[in-house]
């Protein structure tokens, strides 16, 4: 089994929480490869990307650092619950540099995975920082496509005068109003005619024992959500995106939009050593954690970081 260190590293202006992954039989004079894994949004280091990934991964002879996003969970950061694509990317190249600054660590020798929105993530961290010499995206979701179609119901210009208009108010003294993502559980979605596997699926997994943790809150502050708007996950990957790189899917597709978004990576990146892992019968949330799919994943995932790292 490995074991989990719990430690704090300064990011630009306060204190990011992550906890380390260490590999069975950890030598703190040896040197070894490792991997940040990044969170979902709305989720936590706690929950898919550090009790699934990160352990599997570190039970394989990796060190793998799993943080907690700026603004959400034990990190600091305020107002809290602000999802914002360029400071989670900064937070990648923050676990970089503190992965780095460990004696035990292989700097040359660090890849990434991430899981759903931090799939997506951690691509768009590797496109530019090429510190990170292999990548994997687990059922990754491009978060600015996603809000400017789910998240906007389409309307993507009718949302962003929304965020401005909420801006607007707060600036004045209005209350900043955090929404929770899901419903409050599957039945009262279902009561409410929702019906998209994704959304169903979520509330199944982060409201419910199944993958409920304190810190994995589900909740946005929507009106600090305009950056993302113009955001893309995959911008200059067809010149920049050179990492060996994997991504893997469930073939279920549901509103979130992983199955689309990962046919994308995979045909614009200009890796020349790239894979594409379908898991057939699976779904997005399947892969967070039920054991089948994640086997799937893993089977191709763990060869592929012991080749590249």
């Amino acid at each position: 089994m490995s074991n989990i260190k719990t430690v704090t590293y300064q990011n630009l202006g306060w204190e990011t929480a992550a906890d380390i992954y260490l590999p069975p039989g950890f030598d703190d004079k040896k040197k070894y490869p490792a991997i940040v894994s990044t969170h979902p949004i709305g989720s936590c280091k706690e929950q898919t990307a550090g009790n699934i990934y990160a352990k599997g991964l570190a039970e394989q002879g990796f060190i793998v650092l799993v943080h907690d996003a700026s603004f959400q969970g034990a990190s600091g950061g305020r107002p809290r619950f602000i999802e914002d694509p360029a400071i989670r990317v900064s937070d990648i190249r923050f676990a970089v540099d503190y992965l780095q600054s460990l004696p035990y660590v292989d700097v040359e020798r660090i890849g990434a995975i991430g899981v759903c929105g931090g799939g997506a993530y951690t691509l768009h961290a590797g496109i530019t920082d090429h510190r990170l010499k292999a990548l994997v995206s687990i059922t990754g979701v491009n978060y600015g496509r996603l809000i400017r179609e789910g998240f906007a119901q389409f309307k993507p210009l009718e949302l962003a005068r929304n965020i401005a208009r909420m801006r607007a108010a707060q600036a004045q003294g209005a209350e900043r109003d955090v929404a929770d993502l899901l419903p409050e559980s599957v039945a009262s979605a279902r009561q409410a005619g929702i019906t998209d596997i994704d959304v169903l699926e979520a509330t199944d997994y982060y409201k419910t024992a199944r993958g409920q943790q304190p810190n994995g809150a589900t909740s946005q502050l929507m009106s600090f959500s305009g950056a993302a708007m113009g955001w893309d996950a995959f911008l200059n990957a067809e010149v920049l995106l050179t990492q060996p790189l994997m991504v893997v899917i469930g073939d279920k597709p549901g509103g979130f939009g992983a199955y689309r978004d990962g046919w994308e990576i995979y045909s614009r990146a200009a890796s020349a050593n790239k894979h594409i892992v379908v898991a057939e019968g699976w779904s997005h949330y399947d892969l967070y954690d039920k054991p089948e799919p994640v086997a799937i994943a893993m089977a191709k995932v763990v060869p592929f970081f012991k080749e590249h790292l």
